[in-house]
């Protein structure tokens, strides 16, 4: 079983590496401003339930992998740049769904859950806490519980991104600014990469 004070530490990690920038919460960012919060919300859906899903398997051995055969890290790298960057160009193009923009369209459940297999910043979340949080002794619950809590924890924080759109699509009523906006996001997605690429 985990101590309180492990499991304190693992809510503290899942909330503070959840609410922090990241690919998942500038694309909520933008997500907000341009589709609103209801709209939004099979995003945050997929993020939150496939982040858990892969911090379930990781925790089951999935992480391992990598051990045994180190090319396939190499191979999840060059598909994070390539995915990330069509995906900045998509923010940088999309347009609001009244433009009647071919891009108006958020993220799906199912699209938001398979990102986080390509999102660097999801896999570096998922490892440390399977790493420092589900103790070998804890077993298959360890890993549940580690994916439970990310999942209870990771919802109400990427929540806040999606609304913080909302509040800034107030000052994006004309074209040029919603422009300079989703340019700005999608430079920010890109910059974020910067750790997989200098790694």
């Amino acid at each position: 079983m985990i101590s309180n004070e492990l499991l304190l530490g693992l809510i503290a990690f899942a909330f503070v590496s959840s609410i922090t920038p990241g690919p998942n919460n500038l694309m909520l960012l933008a997500s907000g401003a341009n589709f609103g919060l209801r709209r939004s919300m099979p995003h945050m859906m997929g993020i939150s339930l496939g982040h858990a899903f892969m911090v379930l398997l990781l925790g089951l051995g999935l992480g391992q992998v990598f051990v045994t055969w180190p090319v396939t890290h190499t191979v999840l790298k060059i598909l994070s740049v390539l995915y990330m960057g069509w995906l900045a160009w998509k923010i940088a193009h999309a347009a609001a769904p009244e433009a009647g923009g071919r891009e108006g369209k958020p993220f799906t459940f199912l699209q938001a859950a398979a990102f986080q297999w390509v999102n660097p910043k999801a896999w570096v979340m998922g490892v440390t806490a399977v790493t420092v949080y589900a103790t070998p002794e804890a077993g298959w619950f360890g890993a549940l519980l580690v994916a439970v809590v990310f999942c209870a924890t990771n919802f109400p924080s990427v929540s806040v991104w999606a609304w913080m759109g909302t509040q800034v699509a107030r000052f994006l009523s004309s074209p040029a600014r919603l422009r300079a906006f989703n340019w700005s996001c999608a430079t920010l997605l890109i910059a974020s990469l910067w750790p997989v690429l200098a790694g």
